[in-house]
C-alpha cells in the first residue's frame, strides 16, 4: 500500500493552484471540473507519477474551524520534503512567502514552517 493522493483544504482553489506552482514549485497534474469546485491536484516535478496533492475547497462548515485551530497552534496542516530547508527558505523568502518559523535544527532533521496564503501552515523538512 502507498499514498496515491493527500489533499490540503484551501480557500480559493486558483489562488492556491498558483501558489503551489508559480511558488513552491509543484506542477499541475489534474484539473477537472465539478460544479463550482474543481478536482485540482498538483505534484513534484522530481517525481511526476508520485503522490498527488489535492488543492481542496474549504467549503464543507468544519473545513473552517479545523484549519483555524491548527493556524492557531502554530500546527502545519502537511510537510514537504526538501532537499536543503536553508536554501528553500532563503529562495521562498526572496519570493515575498511568509514563514512562521524560521529554520530549526532538531538534530536528525531541520525544518521550518510557511503560510501557503490559502489558510494553511506548510512545513518543509529535510532528514539528514
Amino acid at each position: 500500500m502507498k499514498i496515491y493522493i493527500t489533499s490540503v483544504f484551501v480557500d480559493d482553489q486558483d489562488k492556491a493552484l498558483r501558489f503551489y506552482t508559480d511558488t513552491l514549485g509543484f506542477v499541475k497534474k489534474h484539473d477537472i471540473p465539478l460544479g463550482d469546485a474543481r478536482w485540482l491536484t498538483v505534484v513534484s516535478p522530481e517525481d511526476p507519477e508520485g503522490t498527488e496533492l489535492l488543492l481542496e475547497p474549504s467549503g464543507h462548515p468544519a473545513v473552517s474551524p479545523y484549519k483555524a485551530a491548527l493556524v492557531k497552534d502554530g500546527i502545519p496542516a502537511t510537510s514537504f520534503a526538501v532537499d536543503d530547508v536553508q536554501a528553500e527558505f532563503d529562495r521562498l523568502r526572496g519570493l515575498g512567502v511568509r514563514f512562521t518559523q524560521e529554520p530549526v535544527d532538531m538534530g536528525t532533521v531541520t525544518t521550518a514552517v510557511l503560510d501557503d496564503t490559502c489558510g494553511n501552515l506548510i512545513q518543509i523538512v529535510h532528514t539528514k
